[in-house]
């Protein structure tokens, strides 16, 4: 879909690191900015998901390679980017998407809980931007984190994503202010109900998602292919003014609010 709108060389003589490189959005943000062009490294723990991965992207002609990446420790990431660099050289483009999620009540969730999300999520996202600052300032790049409109609207059985969340948002803006005099730039992208998704799967029954859709203002909650497209924008030269921002896209849905999605999930 993105090469309907882009040029199909605008990611040419670019390469992207995409941590969290087997998850659903990441792939489709991986496959759409490989089919602009880029050269795509999959970074992710469990090697044969982002193997298979890998090999999707290969399979419609997109060059890419996978590697072992556990974002809570630096040294892998910086491993890999050593590899990555040597391989296609310096990157481009950054792609914080690893992160941790699973449903559950703030009174019964343990301190070891909340603790791995804010680990893999705001913790990794610092880890990868620091290991990868040498050769975005060599390239004058950027970095996308892929955040959530759970960082600026709660959800219920959803406080530990929140917090990371917002973490990452407010990190976000922290390197921006601090990284624009190396010309790197640093946005967030902030998803909301997507589907076909497995974290939307895990919260809500097919009924459930039927109607909470209705009350998304354009009618439909989005698709990879629509983040995958917000995410391209923004690591394109098209937004070489932007950096610090954090973009919602959710068709409106956090208009409505979360009550519902409450009630909904209340059930769990």
């Amino acid at each position: 879909m993105i090469s309907q709108y882009f040029a199909n060389n605008l990611f040419s003589q670019s390469n992207v690191f995409v941590t969290g490189g087997g998850g659903t959005i990441n792939l489709a943000i991986a496959k759409g900015i490989g089919s602009l062009g880029a050269n795509v490294v999959l970074a992710g723990r469990t090697l044969d998901r982002i193997d298979k991965c890998r090999d999707e992207l290969k399979s419609v002609g997109i060059e890419a390679t996978s590697m072992y990446v556990d974002v809570q420790n630096i040294s892998t990431i910086e491993t890999a980017l050593t590899q990555t660099k040597a391989l296609y050289g310096p990157i481009n483009i950054l792609i914080c998407g690893a992160a941790a999620n699973f449903p559950a009540p703030a009174e019964q969730m343990t301190a070891e809980g909340f603790a791995k999300v804010i680990s893999i999520d705001l913790i990794g996202s610092f880890n990868a931007s620091r290991a990868a600052f040498d050769q975005l300032r060599q390239t004058k790049g950027n970095i996308v984190y892929i955040s959530a409109t759970n960082a600026v609207m709660p959800f219920a059985f959803q406080a530990h994503v929140g917090a990371a969340k917002a973490g990452i948002d407010s990190l976000m803006r922290g390197l921006a202010l601090e990284w624009g005099k190396y010309g790197i730039r640093c946005n967030s992208v902030l998803p909301g109900p997507i589907e076909k998704t497995e974290g939307l799967r895990r919260l809500l029954t097919e009924d459930d998602i039927k109607v909470l859709s209705d009350y998304v203002p354009i009618g439909r909650f989005g698709t990879v292919e629509d983040v995958a497209g917000v995410v391209a924008f923004l690591a394109s030269p098209l937004a070489g003014l932007l950096t610090g921002v954090t973009l919602i896209a959710d068709g409106g849905q956090s208009f409505s609010g979360s009550a519902m999605l409450a009630d909904m999930m209340s059930n769990y």
